[in-house]
């Protein structure tokens, strides 16, 4: 059985895409999926299943096309490759919440963030599949243009971490 996370893009953001976690769970279900659990309202959800990455990713952007009438990105990662992401953290002594993992379905041209220009202290670092960006004045307030953030979704490091646990837990019971 594989344990997954999957990251909804634009969910329960800005007005935008409104679906409960409890409507997430029963979606997630009615895809065959077990062991289903969110984590807050964000679009987070981990779960269990004979899948393949790419099949399970799918088929829950099928079901939520269906549900909300619109295409909504979905970004997995296995319970093993969640952790590892988490564990890469290149920025050990920043405050969790001013650090944003973008989480991305392909890994980006290695020379990707040449070009980024850090209108303030940001500082950004590219692992695999994902850039982590450090923002120590806090996101809110950055001007920073990030590439492929319209197409990656992200996750500051306390969410990352809280879903990397989660999968854990859902892989070792089952």
């Amino acid at each position: 059985m594989n344990t997954y996370a999957a990251l909804l893009r634009a969910i329960n953001v800005g007005g935008t895409g409104k679906l409960t976690m409890e409507d997430l769970r029963v979606l997630c279900q009615k895809c065959g999926f077990q062991n289903v659990a969110t984590y807050i309202q964000s679009g987070n959800v981990v779960f269990q299943t004979k899948l393949s990455e790419a099949r399970a990713k799918a088929a829950l952007e099928q079901a939520l096309a269906k549900n909300m009438g619109k295409p909504f990105g979905t970004l997995l990662r296995s319970a093993s490759d969640l952790s590892r992401v988490v564990d890469a953290n290149p920025f050990p002594l920043a405050a969790p919440n001013r650090v944003l993992i973008l989480f991305l379905d392909e890994a980006p041209p290695a020379d990707i963030l040449k070009t980024v220009v850090a209108p303030g202290r940001e500082e950004l670092a590219l692992h695999g599949r994902e850039i982590f960006i450090h923002f120590p004045e806090g996101m809110g307030q950055s001007k920073l243009k990030v590439p492929f953030q319209k197409v990656g979704t992200g996750r500051n490091l306390n969410t990352a971490r809280k879903l990397a646990a989660m999968a854990r837990e859902i892989a070792a019971v089952a």
